[in-house]
């Protein structure tokens, strides 16, 4: 079971294979980066939830602004993806993601200290390039450099954790905001990035540099494509940025969208709370099952699922709830895809860079995605929202159906 082979000891990575050192057991890295994950999506993605409200109020910023910060940190770590991946595939992930737990820790800190907007902005520009590193392309790519074909049972373990951003970190945001302020949480929360999880990474991913990118001349063609592979890396980065314009689009107006048909707040709030246990539920399945077929039928099975509840939401109320079960379980299995289709599909060799070029479109569409979603609600209600939902879920079907036909050659050369 891959859940659990994700956590057996004892077993020595590839790198340490080939430069002799002290072993670093499985367990300790994928929790290393699992809990990491839970702090810097909590801390970025997940960090305005809770922090606009009160920030808005203390300087008097408009609101949209405040929340703007999140989308300027989401284009930063897309423009920064693709240098990430190359410098992971080249270096390996620890001194990469210990670099990228400094900048959290900056971002954080400057954010604290804003004095008005344009501090405020530049901040996310800092943060935005922590994202750009610390989130799941860098985990997913320092994983990929680390175990090679064997790691998609470690990438669906790391996103177990991640899962948890949300739950662990909203609670959590709200203490530390009511004991210090939000200015003083910021600074908390830097000093962890900085105390706790850049010393972490030093200690608990490997020293070594992967041999498959150790040669220079190596490093700079190992990320061409070849003309087979051109039109299915197109498709997958459409799937995987699609996906990613829903999780935003969801994320940002779920509530008002239930609320929009009739459901209180409260209710709204209560069946927000699917979200997660549904993510993670079935990303445990996926975990234990996915050794059994290959990850493109993960893909498929998101994408149905996604499409499925978004067709619901089309529906009378009541099939509201079986709507986000189905989104959020199909969105939680998308994430392990969009980590183990690229590495099934083209192999290690590229896969950290690969995974860097992903990583663009991804951040751009989820920082872009918010805005569409405002203006959909503003011109044409919650009937417009659901028609987009319909139209990019439905759009992510065909592209999965046309992944698999180009992708045929791929899959069986790495059978």
């Amino acid at each position: 079971m891959l859940a659990w082979r994700a956590f057996k000891a004892g077993q020595m990575t590839p790198i340490e294979a080939d430069n002799p050192a002290p072993t670093i057991r499985r367990a300790v890295i994928i929790t290393a980066l699992g809990l990491a994950q839970i702090l810097s999506w909590g801390t970025s993605f997940y960090f305005l939830a809770v922090f606009a409200n009160p920030i808005a109020r203390e300087t008097g910023w408009p609101y949209a602004w405040v929340v703007a910060g999140v989308s300027l940190g989401l284009v930063t770590a897309g423009f920064i993806s693709p240098r990430v991946g190359r410098e992971i595939g080249q270096r390996g992930g620890r001194p990469v993601l210990a670099g990228g737990a400094m900048l959290f820790a900056a971002g954080l800190a400057l954010i604290g200290a804003s004095q008005n907007l344009s501090w405020y902005f530049a901040a996310w520009v800092v943060l935005g390039a922590g994202m750009g590193i610390g989130l799941y392309d860098g985990a997913f790519a320092t994983l990929g450099a680390i175990y090679r074909k064997d790691a998609r049972g470690a990438i669906a373990a790391v996103t177990l954790f991640g899962g948890f951003a949300s739950t662990v970190c909203w609670p959590l945001s709200a203490l530390l905001i009511e004991q210090f302020g939000w200015r003083g949480a910021c600074f908390v929360y830097a000093a962890i990035h900085l105390g706790i999880a850049a010393p972490v990474f030093l200690l608990a991913l490997p020293k070594s540099v992967p041999a498959a990118s150790s040669n220079a001349a190596d490093r700079n063609t190992r990320v061409r494509l070849e003309k087979l592979e051109t039109p299915a890396f197109v498709l997958l980065a459409s799937v995987v940025t699609i996906g990613a314009s829903i999780l935003a689009l969801m994320g940002t107006h779920l509530l008002h969208l239930l609320e929009s048909r009739g459901i209180s707040t409260a209710s709204a709030v209560l069946f927000g709370m699917l979200i997660g246990p549904s993510a993670v539920g079935a990303r445990m399945i996926e975990s234990f099952a996915g050794r059994h077929y290959h990850p493109f039928w993960t893909m498929a099975a998101s994408v149905g699922m996604v499409a499925a509840g978004a067709f619901l939401l089309t529906r009378d109320i009541q099939w509201a709830a079986p709507a986000i079960v189905l989104y959020a379980a199909g969105n939680g299995i998308g994430t392990i895809a969009r980590g183990s289709v690229p590495l099934a599909l083209f192999g290690p060799s590229r896969y950290p860079a690969l995974m860097g070029r992903l990583g663009l479109p991804i951040m751009l569409a989820m920082a872009a995605a918010p805005f569409i979603g405002a203006w959909a609600f503003e011109v044409g209600g919650s009937a417009w929202m659901i028609a987009i939902l319909n139209g990019l879920a439905f759009l992510n079907v065909a592209l999965v159906a046309g992944l698999w036909l180009s992708s045929r050659a791929l899959r069986q050369r790495g059978a």
